[in-house]
């Protein structure tokens, strides 16, 4: 097995790294903004792949990152496959506890899955979720902004800037959590409620971040942490589904 971490290749200089980081932030930004509250629902797939594309492209442009250095290179796939589908099972197996158990199966009592239809729970399972969500998060916090930051902050200082992204990435879709769930709705009523569950979602999803680059740079792909964010999500999602259906 490889450890050994493969050299950097200096971006041209340092104005350029200064565009392509403030650039990627940016695009993340408006794309957070658009899909969360602007954009109707139909678009959040499409709109999400084009941000993806577009900073991955600016990433691997002429004289910039290599593959490798962003966690895409496909020699890797196999390690990032064994890390992955490992600690999707874990996710499993903590579902099914957390089913299993009076005192956290209220937790997946999440109003906004109740009542849609089985169609509407694939698409949002097998697509919105694997396309729409962890393909954009994935390649924009474990990939490009690790990789664009790394060479003047060092892997982990990269790593820790890039998670606190991630977690104020969730500032807008945290921002009525405190209804949806009726354990939360009882105890998180309001604004204080409501900016409880925004800097709970905030701190959650960052050390969720540093957690899934560090399984990406163990496995040297960000494979391995896509699938336990998909695991994650998309069972979270149906698990809520079933048990609201019950």
């Amino acid at each position: 097995m490889q450890t050994t971490p493969v050299a950097a290749r200096p971006i041209a200089n340092d104005a350029v790294r200064r565009w392509l980081i403030a650039a990627t932030i940016g695009l993340l930004a408006v794309s957070n903004v658009m899909s969360n509250r602007v954009l109707p629902a139909p678009w959040y797939v499409p709109w999400n792949v084009t941000i993806a594309v577009a900073i991955v492209a600016l990433a691997l442009g002429p004289g910039r990152r290599r593959p490798v250095e962003l966690g895409l290179a496909r020699h890797d796939a196999r390690s990032g496959l064994r890390w992955g589908l490992a600690l999707a099972g874990a996710v499993v197996v903590v579902y099914a506890l957390a089913l299993a158990l009076p005192f956290t199966r209220g937790l997946f009592h999440d109003r906004r899955v109740g009542h849609v239809a089985a169609s509407t729970m694939l698409f949002a399972t097998l697509v919105r979720i694997p396309i729409g969500t962890v393909l954009l998060e994935e390649l924009a916090f474990r990939a490009v902004l690790p990789g664009l930051l790394a060479p003047r902050l060092g892997r982990w200082r990269a790593a820790a800037a890039a998670s606190i992204l991630f977690g104020l990435w969730h500032v807008l879709p945290a921002w009525h959590l405190n209804t949806v769930n009726p354990v939360a709705s009882a105890s998180l009523a309001g604004a204080a409620g409501q900016g409880i569950v925004i800097s709970l979602g905030v701190v959650g999803t960052a050390l969720a971040g540093l957690f899934f680059c560090w399984l990406r740079f163990r496995s040297r792909t960000m494979l391995a942490p896509a699938l336990v964010h998909l695991a994650t999500n998309s069972l979270g999602y149906f698990v809520a589904w079933w048990v609201l259906r019950r």
